[in-house]
């Protein structure tokens, strides 16, 4: 079951109107489905893995058949040292006129006890900002005010900054779906080059209060 409270706004670039984001049903959200999986419109797809490595065949960093870079996974940090192993994985290389790139974050629990995470939202970098701030992750079911073929947003995103909670059982898993887009301060579209992301990832008690939380992160590549 997911919890929220601590609610407020943030917002993720720009200095004009903004889209507001993930206000419904502010007090509470997606579940897990009993067996450590989120049950959302997020759940990864098998078949959307594309597969894509084409090259434009001049050096160049569009690749042939889609709107912009294709993303590539350079690094990931050593596992925390608490019973949740996060990890990441690219699920779309390459945006096209259609979808920017596209990962898929999960949290293992691999201890014999559920164990509560938090905040719901973060720990699976869903509105994390790369530290260049030029870059960021969003739900993979959500619409944002972004110019297809190339996926910088067009406005800044508001969001509740409610702190969120969920259950992941002994030995299961939550994943997710997050996808690439620039942020408004980004110069053109999708930024080529190397962009970290890095987040907290919390066991919470019974008194909603951390027991143990961790700092992990990873490391994309644009070409």
């Amino acid at each position: 079951m997911q919890h929220a409270r601590r609610q407020y706004l943030r917002y993720i670039g720009g200095t004009g109107s903004v889209l507001i984001a993930g206000l419904a049903g502010c007090t509470g959200g997606g579940s897990d489905d009993g067996n450590g999986t989120d049950d959302s419109p997020n759940e990864p797809l098998p078949s959307e893995t594309d597969g894509t490595n084409g090259s434009d065949g001049a050096g160049g960093t569009r690749p042939e058949g889609t709107g912009g870079p294709g993303v590539t996974l350079v690094s990931t940090d050593d596992e925390p040292d608490h019973p949740v192993r996060p990890s990441v994985d690219i699920v779309r290389e390459t945006a096209t006129e259609d979808h920017p790139p596209r990962l898929r974050t999960t949290l293992t629990n691999t201890g014999d006890e559920p164990v509560t995470v938090g905040e719901g939202r973060a720990v699976h970098f869903e509105y994390v900002t790369d530290d260049s701030g030029l870059l960021t992750l969003l739900p993979g079911d959500g619409e944002y005010p972004a110019d297809a073929d190339c996926w910088r947003l067009t406005e800044g995103i508001a969001i509740t900054e409610e702190y969120r909670t969920f259950e992941i059982d002994a030995g299961g898993s939550s994943s997710r779906l997050v996808e690439l887009y620039a942020t408004p301060e980004a110069d053109g579209c999708l930024p080529i080059g190397e962009h970290r992301f890095e987040s907290t990832i919390a066991i919470v008690g019974e008194d909603d209060e951390s027991e143990s939380s961790a700092e992990w992160g990873f490391s994309t590549s644009l070409e």
